[in-house]
């Protein structure tokens, strides 16, 4: 991609948010593709429709980027076909910072050029796939490819307990004809025996009458399941 205001090259590269590690693309790539997709509820019956009950809405799932990273050293010599492959196998493990507690992945950034569609967006390595594809007579790799899956990381939601914060900083629920806290745990986890986590996290003395219209708060399972405890 050229720069927008010199009109040199430039190229596309990974930057990791800390630990200053990043990896420069000898070549851009020739195309990604973006996939970003919602969990909808159908649960219950409808009098209304033909077709079953209205989707209701429940999540959206995160964007992720797919693309492939060409390597080639055959003439540089440098050898660095396979230290760019272990740097992206290195992003798929958790970060050393994060080991004592909840193991994290590194967070990462695409970088190309004035490419906005890109910027902004931070992301983890969730699946490497490389192949080596050509060898000089000793054995050393000197070309290969890697496809690789980004998934995209959400912002900080602020703060922990619902009463603390603006009901915006979380992803809400809206209640509607059918829902029970059990139909939406299921949905939203899994799990519907996280309903009780529901309960606690939106303080709902009884859980047996939710009003139609109102909106929850929906906590990750892992807060859910902590108010079991």
């Amino acid at each position: 991609m050229p720069d927008s205001g010199s009109g040199r090259m430039v190229k596309a590269r990974l930057e990791q948010e800390s630990g200053g590690k990043s990896l420069k693309f000898a070549f851009n790539p020739s195309e990604y593709s973006v996939k970003k997709s919602a969990t909808w509820n159908t649960a219950g019956r409808s009098m209304n429709t033909k077709s079953g009950a209205k989707p209701n809405y429940v999540s959206s799932n995160p964007q992720s980027v797919n693309l492939q990273i060409f390597f080639d050293d055959w003439e540089s010599g440098e050898e660095d076909v396979v230290k760019g492959v272990e740097q992206l196998l290195d992003w798929c493990t958790p970060t050393r910072d994060s080991m004592g507690s909840k193991p994290q992945p590194p967070v990462l950034k695409l970088v190309w050029g004035s490419n906005q569609h890109l910027a902004g967006h931070k992301f983890y390595l969730e699946s490497v796939s490389a192949k080596y594809t050509m060898f000089r007579p000793d054995g050393t790799p000197v070309r290969a490819t890697a496809d690789i899956s980004l998934k995209e990381v959400p912002d900080d939601l602020g703060p922990q307990n619902p009463t603390s914060g603006s009901i915006h900083a979380r992803r809400t629920h809206l209640i509607s004809d059918g829902d029970s806290l059990q139909s939406i745990a299921s949905a939203e986890y899994g799990n519907p025996n996280l309903w009780r986590g529901l309960a606690s996290f939106n303080e709902i003395d009884d859980p047996f009458r939710l009003v139609l219209g109102s909106r929850i708060l929906l906590p990750s399972a892992e807060e859910a399941a902590e108010r079991l405890k």
